[in-house]
């Protein structure tokens, strides 16, 4: 069956107060090449039916008004993904409005 992948982040001008303690943590355990650290939100929508733009088009109308919070969030992508496939070679469909 199809999948969407929403993937939602905090706004990049609010305080990430996990990701800084994700980032403290990476420090204290020697992995210094990394200066910060941002944690988001990633939600995988099973589609019943066909994988068209309609299911698209609904899946981004949830991830703006259910699955994010509007306020501190940004939808970042909705994309249809392909269960078989690896994270590398993901089939996208672009990005929703940030």
């Amino acid at each position: 069956m199809p999948t969407i992948l929403v993937e939602v982040m905090p706004k990049a001008e609010l305080l990430d107060p996990q990701g800084k303690a994700v980032a403290g943590a990476l420090s204290r355990r020697g992995a210094s090449r990394f200066s910060g650290v941002r944690i988001g939100k990633r939600f995988e929508l099973t589609v019943d039916g066909a994988a068209d733009d309609a299911a698209l088009a609904e899946a981004r109308e949830l991830a703006e008004h259910v699955l994010s919070n509007g306020v501190i969030e940004d939808v970042v992508s909705v994309r249809f993904v392909d269960a078989e496939a690896d994270a590398g070679s993901e089939a996208s469909s672009d990005g929703a409005g940030a």
